[in-house]
């Protein structure tokens, strides 16, 4: 076992030309940049093994995106292990368009970058970013440890009655096979509110690097929240993110920040009992001018560096020049939500109403946008509904490329989903490592598209969107086997270690 290198690189992946943004229920177009879009990479290597973990500011990874970027670090430097590099989306609803795999079936005079030129540039910084990290290797240490800081909170609100009976409302106001007793971002101020499906996470998993005279120069930052603060601006953003850099740089000068969003799928940053209170304590700490969602991003900030910085006091203690890396990548195959007879009756239907909807005629161009690429996005929903129930007889199967990586004596285990928490601490709870990093939204150059959320049990039961057939390609029998299949392996290194 040689020593361990550590190598960083990033690029900042912001554009001045109106890009489309994705994340909502709707297109938007950019405006221009409140603040940079970054992609960062780390290498650690020990002459035995390596990991390379690549973060960028953008909604998700798409399997095409994983795809080209190693293929593109395989030209720049064919040396490279391009199969190990593990792709991350901080899930910022405010990042550039990387869809350059879909057509708009909208049309819209709105002027944009092409999704494909936008993705053809992101797609050379990150090649660019990883073969300099690799060539930025050098004699360091790591150090390890876990803090704690509020970040997410449960977005799931489960009501006394079947919210969906209630009528009206919901995703696609076609159906109403949306909602159950449980509603996504459901209003708490009502008399049936129940309460939340579930908890939160409040731990941030950190893994920080040093070169060989102890200097920090960097650290993962691992955590149950998605970056989605700003979510219906539209001014490209890296979100909170953004605000941890700064403070953190400001703190330790210019170190390399890389985030990764551990399960979130039913957790945001978005507080829905509290609101009155929230709303005094962010007058009264930053002002009655400062918006919302910036008040946010930097309460989480704060909360976020102080984790890092207590954190780092005593984990400086145990800096390792010398440790086992062991990588394994597999391909797994999850079984896929079945599409039932009556949920294919119900798109078939809607696709058919939808087929006669109207493009929005009157307004700006913007307004019009807004109108169509909406109905775009109901009719790509209840299309792959039809296109499901159709295939899923001769394919069962969803085919995910998965990431265990051991150092020392603490693991990452990757997942393409945005998995909701309960997967994550069933994992962590079995798990023979010390510490466990959950990263989802991990790029799979196998099965199609990326991201949909990975709902638990209870979940597809209670419904609200992010648990129904709408968004799940995967579900609770898939869950389970992923947790399997991530044990497994996690016992295995833990084994071979011994």
């Amino acid at each position: 076992m040689d020593k361990l290198k550590v190598g960083w690189a990033s690029r900042d992946i912001s554009t001045d030309k109106p890009v489309a943004m994705r994340g909502q229920m709707y297109l938007r177009i950019s405006t221009g940049m409140l603040d940079p879009l970054t992609l960062t990479a780390l290498v650690i290597d020990n002459g035995d093994d390596s990991v390379i973990f690549l973060s960028i500011d953008c909604v998700l990874i798409k399997s095409y995106l994983v795809k080209e970027i190693r293929e593109n670090v395989r030209k720049l430097n064919p040396e490279i292990p391009s199969e190990k590099i593990i792709i991350n989306a901080t899930h910022t609803h405010t990042g550039g368009d990387i869809f350059a795999d879909e057509v708009d079936d909208f049309s819209s005079d709105v002027p944009r970058m092409p999704a494909k030129e936008y993705s053809d540039f992101v797609v050379t910084q990150a090649a660019d970013a990883v073969a300099e990290a690799w060539e930025n290797r050098k004699p360091g240490g790591l150090a390890w440890g876990y803090g704690y800081a509020v970040s997410g909170h449960q977005r799931r609100v489960i009501y006394f009655d079947d919210y969906g009976k209630r009528g009206g409302g919901g995703f696609l106001n076609l159906s109403g096979h949306l909602n159950g007793h449980g509603v996504l971002y459901g209003n708490t101020n009502d008399s049936q509110f129940k309460h939340y499906e579930t908890g939160a996470d409040p731990f941030v998993n950190l893994l920080y690097t040093f070169d060989e005279n102890n200097k920090l120069t960097g650290a993962i930052i691992n955590i149950s929240s998605p970056s989605q603060s700003s979510e219906n601006i539209s001014m490209l953003s890296a979100d909170y993110w953004n605000e941890v850099r700064i403070a953190l740089k400001k703190e330790y000068g210019d170190i390399n920040i890389l985030p990764q969003s551990a399960a979130a799928g039913d957790i945001s940053p978005r507080i829905l009992h509290y609101k009155k209170a929230e709303a005094r304590r962010f007058k009264l700490k930053y002002g009655p001018e400062e918006s919302k969602n910036m008040a946010e991003r930097k309460d989480i900030a704060e909360r976020i560096a102080d984790a890092f910085t207590e954190t780092l006091s005593w984990v400086k203690n145990d800096i390792r020049k010398n440790l086992p890396i062991k990588h394994i990548s597999k391909t797994v195959e999850l079984p896929r939500l079945r599409i039932t007879e009556e949920q294919y009756k119900i798109d078939t239907r809607n696709l058919l109403m939808l087929k006669f909807a109207i493009p929005k005629i009157k307004g700006t161009p913007l307004e019009r946008l807004h109108h169509d690429s909406k109905m775009g996005v109901f009719r790509s929903s209840c299309r792959s509904i039809v296109e499901r129930y159709n295939t899923q007889d001769k394919d069962p199967n969803l085919p995910m490329e998965m990431h265990i990586v051991k150092i020392g004596e603490i693991a990452f285990a990757s997942n393409r989903f945005e998995m909701y928490i309960d997967y994550m601490h069933r994992i962590q709870g079995r798990s023979p490592f010390d510490q466990t990093f959950i990263i989802q939204l991990a790029g799979s150059e196998v099965g199609e598209g990326g991201g949909t959320y990975l709902p638990t049990q209870r979940a597809s039961e209670n419904k609200g969107y992010s648990a129904t057939p709408y968004s799940n390609l995967v579900g609770p029998e898939g869950g389970q086997k992923l947790v399997e299949e991530t044990v497994s392996i996690l016992n295995q290194l833990y084994d071979q270690s011994r």
